[in-house]
């Protein structure tokens, strides 16, 4: 688990001029919320912030004003749909020894029986429960030999130490396809009028 710090600057100013503005300097606005207390609203430096984010479920410490320190994870993340950069951030506190929901990236490793079979994740990532400062990077599955009809259900997936599922055992987070056959021509057409 990768630890950023992060300086942040309470904000004052609200609305879509504001946030303009902020975003105009190369920061983001954000929200900083959790354990009871108002949410905070915050400036974030952008590029620090951009490359924290490249991390899934970084904890950020967050240098508060020069007067506070919190721990905090992202929660939303909003982003121009065109260019990419970063609009908003929620960020939720956290406190060492806590228990968080979060999603990890599932990744595949292995190679598929022979036969052409297509892998399809129908869950991209795994809804868990983990302390705070101590959250896997991603889940790593083997798949080797599966074949069309085969899946794997968190409950198969092995998880590291004080990680607990946050969705039932029997969710399918892959499964194994048969890759589609091209159609062959109908009958009494010859296959050069076919491909004109």
């Amino acid at each position: 688990m990768s630890e950023v710090k992060l300086t942040a600057v309470t904000r004052t100013e609200f609305g879509k001029g504001a946030a303009r503005r902020i975003r105009r300097d190369n920061k983001v606005p954000g929200v900083l919320y959790g354990h009871g207390s108002d949410p905070l609203h915050l400036t974030l430096p952008g590029h620090e912030l951009l490359m924290a984010l490249r991390t899934s479920n970084v904890l950020i410490a967050l240098d508060i004003d020069g007067k506070t320190n919190e721990l905090a994870i992202p929660k939303s993340i909003q982003r121009d749909p065109i260019k990419g950069f970063l609009e908003h951030v929620d960020l939720q506190l956290v406190k060492r020894g806590e228990t968080v929901s979060v999603e990890i990236p599932v990744q595949a490793e292995g190679e598929l029986a022979p036969g052409g079979f297509l892998l399809e994740y129908v869950l991209d990532a795994l809804p868990v429960e983990a302390e705070a400062t101590h959250i896997p990077q991603q889940v790593t599955v083997s798949v080797a030999g599966l074949e069309a009809g085969d899946s794997i259900q968190a409950k198969d997936i092995a998880l590291p130490s004080g990680v607990k599922l946050d969705v039932e055992g029997d969710t399918v987070v892959l499964q194994v396809l048969s890759a589609q056959a091209e159609e062959a021509p109908a009958e009494g057409e010859d296959e050069t009028a076919a491909e004109a």
